[in-house]
Order: C-alpha cells, then sequence, then structure tokens
C-alpha cells in the first residue's frame, strides 16, 4: 500500500459552453489548489519539431519524445515538468484534480497527472486528440510519484477537464484505467472525486472486467464508474456538500450569462471553499475564452500569485514571436536542483519569481496598512477592466501582460 499524507480538498476545475454562456464561445476556470509556500509560475514553451529517437525528460522519467510539439503556456508548480494547467496554440485547455479511490495510488515514480496535462497540450490540436495521446501515455508509462516537493510522499491518481473552442471532455483515472465523458453542451465541474457516473463516452477497455474481478461491481448492474472505482454515492453528489456540490451551484446559478467575470468570481468565491485558504491554498488560477469563431484568438487569463481574490488576472495571448515569460518564471538550478538528486528533496530553493515577490510585499501591505490594503484591493478590478475589454486593441500583444 502506497504511503502517503492527509488527502487534502483542493482543487476545482470549471467549463461553460453555449448555451451556458454569453456568445459562442467556450470559458474555460481552474483554481490551483497546493501547498501555501509552494510558487506557482507561468512560463511559456514554443512550438518545436524534433529527431526521431530524441528523448524527454518529465519530471521524474524519461519518455520518447513526439516528432513535433505545439505552443504552450503552462501555469505549474515551480519545481516539476508538467503543469497544473494550461493552453496550447490550438485552444486546448486543460486542468488537472487529485483523486483517490478504491484502486491503491502508486508511490513509483512515472508520469504524474502533471506531466501528462503537459503532454496532452504539447502534442494534441484538439480536445479529444488530447484525450488520446494521455490515456496512451498513461497505458505506456503509468502514473505515480510524490506530489509534493517534500520528502514525505503524496501520491493520487489524476481526473482532467480538457476544453476547445468546441466541446470539453472530462477524463478520470484510477491507477491505468480511465473513463471519459464528452461534454458538448451546458456547464460541467470536476473537483477531487470521480464523477463520471453512468455516461461514458470512452473508456479503458478492460475497466469493467478488472472491477467485476475485483469484486466491485456485479457485471449486472448498470455501470457507474465512479460508483465502482471509488466510494462516492453519486446520486447525492449534486446535493451533499463540498466543494464539488458547490461549484455545481455557482455554475448553474449562472447558467446563460456565464463570461471570464463570472467564472472570475466564481474563482474567487470563498465562502464555497473553492478559493481556499490554510495549509493548502489557491496558488493560481488560470480563466480562458475560447471563441468558436476560427478567426477570433483564445485569450487566456493566469494570476501566478496566489489568491485569486488579491490577484489580478492577466491576459496572454499566443502570437508569433513571444519571448519567455521573465517576471513569472522561477529561477532554475540545473542538475543541483533537489527534485533531480536521489534521495530528492533533501532541501527546498527559493523559487519565487518577481512577481510573486511583488505579490508578497503588496500582501504585507494589505495586512499592515489597512486603509491601503483595501485601495489596493479596490483598484484591483479596474485594472482586471483595462485587460478585459472585446475589442482587441494594440494593447493586445502576444504573451503575458
Amino acid at each position: 500500500m502506497a504511503s502517503r499524507t492527509t488527502e487534502p480538498c483542493s482543487c476545482d476545475t470549471f467549463v461553460a459552453l453555449p448555451p451556458a454562456t454569453v456568445g459562442s464561445r467556450v470559458v474555460f476556470g481552474k483554481n490551483s489548489d497546493r501547498p501555501s509556500d509552494e510558487v506557482q509560475e507561468i512560463v511559456y514553451f514554443p512550438a518545436a519539431s524534433h529527431k526521431a529517437g530524441d528523448k524527454l525528460e518529465c519530471t521524474y522519467i524519461e519518455i520518447e519524445q513526439a516528432a513535433k510539439t505545439y505552443a504552450v503556456v503552462l501555469s505549474r508548480p515551480s519545481w516539476i515538468w508538467g503543469a497544473e494547467m494550461g493552453a496550447n496554440e490550438h485552444g486546448v485547455c486543460i486542468g488537472n484534480e487529485a483523486v483517490w479511490g478504491r484502486e491503491e495510488v502508486c508511490d513509483n515514480e512515472a508520469l504524474l497527472g502533471m506531466d501528462l496535462l503537459r503532454l496532452g497540450l504539447e502534442r494534441a490540436d484538439t480536445a479529444e486528440n488530447a484525450l488520446t495521446v494521455m490515456v496512451d501515455l498513461l497505458e505506456k508509462y503509468g502514473q505515480g510519484g510524490n506530489c509534493m516537493e517534500s520528502h514525505m510522499a503524496f501520491t493520487y491518481h489524476n481526473s482532467f477537464l480538457i476544453a476547445d473552442r468546441k466541446e470539453a471532455w472530462v477524463l478520470e483515472t484510477s491507477g491505468k484505467y480511465w473513463a471519459a465523458e464528452k461534454i458538448e453542451e451546458g456547464v460541467r465541474n470536476i473537483s477531487n472525486q470521480l464523477s463520471i457516473t453512468t455516461k461514458i463516452d470512452r473508456e479503458h477497455p478492460t475497466m469493467r472486467d478488472y472491477a467485476k474481478s475485483k469484486g466491485w461491481w456485479d457485471g449486472e448492474k448498470e455501470f457507474d464508474f465512479a460508483a465502482v472505482y471509488s466510494y462516492v454515492n453519486t446520486a447525492r453528489m449534486t446535493t451533499s456538500r463540498g466543494r464539488y456540490c458547490e461549484g455545481y451551484k455557482l455554475l448553474n446559478k449562472h447558467k446563460g450569462n456565464i463570461t471570464s467575470e463570472t467564472m472570475m468570481e466564481i474563482l474567487r468565491d470563498k465562502e464555497s471553499g473553492i478559493n481556499m485558504e490554510g495549509g493548502f491554498m489557491t496558488t493560481g488560477s488560470m480563466v480562458s475564452i475560447l471563441p468558436q469563431e476560427p478567426n477570433l484568438p483564445c485569450i487566456h487569463f493566469f494570476t501566478g500569485t496566489p489568491d485569486p481574490d488579491r490577484s489580478v488576472f492577466k491576459p496572454f495571448i499566443f502570437v508569433p514571436n513571444i519571448t519567455q515569460l521573465l517576471k513569472t518564471s522561477s529561477p532554475t538550478f540545473g542538475h543541483d536542483d533537489p527534485v533531480k538528486k536521489k534521495p530528492r528533496f533533501l532541501t527546498k530553493p527559493d523559487r519565487r519569481h518577481e512577481l510573486y515577490k511583488q505579490h508578497e510585499s503588496a500582501a504585507v501591505v494589505m495586512e499592515t496598512f489597512k486603509e491601503k490594503g483595501v485601495t489596493i484591493l479596490f483598484q484591483l478590478p479596474f485594472r482586471e477592466g483595462l485587460f478585459q475589454t472585446p475589442r482587441l486593441g494594440p494593447h493586445w500583444g502576444g504573451g503575458l501582460m
């Protein structure tokens, strides 16, 4: 049995599709809830071509490189190769969640769920193609390894919400087994529990046989993935207390009128627990606007700092000749990085980037000088408003603003 720390309740990912949104667009959002002292960076990697036989070093293991990779923008814990959330040049967005269930998690080093997320973005031009990439890699390399920059083991299975301009997919895993649900309209959210029930549009070929062999399913009842592979009472998922239910309620409250601003408001909601505080907190947030019209650009907003209620969502657009995002990129340590050495995580270097340090300073001002802090908070929506105009004027340069 894999050892691990107590399972925290963290992370929420959302998607809204027409007719739930204003205009013919898809709106995607995620809060990344991680250890409160972990730095999340925003980084950009351009498209690239690779030679046959090239290898790719992920967080813990090396795998075969693809012939071509697409440009990606990622919000990620600064010590890993993969990402908690991100987008690619084709308008594919992915967010992941930690999930647990009947199948034991694996401490052995393999691909992290966050690695699978980045690989899906780098190698696929649609949401469903990303799903295919991810499940093929899951089958070949497996998932496992410590998901926290600590000598204490923290491991989990993963669920993913994958969206593009036309549709979205929920992919939920349990070890190498998985199920996927297609969403073509309305709203959908995922949190830290399996949520796919009887609507299964794609699945691992032996998922049902395995469940039957373990005694989790009798082979006669209608197959309910979440009920079979975890201990979730799926009949009460949208009515019982918890962040999944709260997220479901917030999405449905605004159904028909959801915009990027609505999604940001949901991510800032503390009463529901979606904007987390404490030992695990919201360390980064993302909202994306994916127009269904192919001639319009996708716009991706990132905080790059903790607590979206005290952060500005800053826009990113894929354009030619984007330079690296220096103010939101953490320092690198090469082969001296404690994550690259064995035993791992004996020390923890300072990974704070420039924006993170500035955010820390502003937070101190808010706490120490209340009146000035109120002024700063009051100005945040105004600063966001400068970025959220629908007119694409000269200030809409590429990269993160």
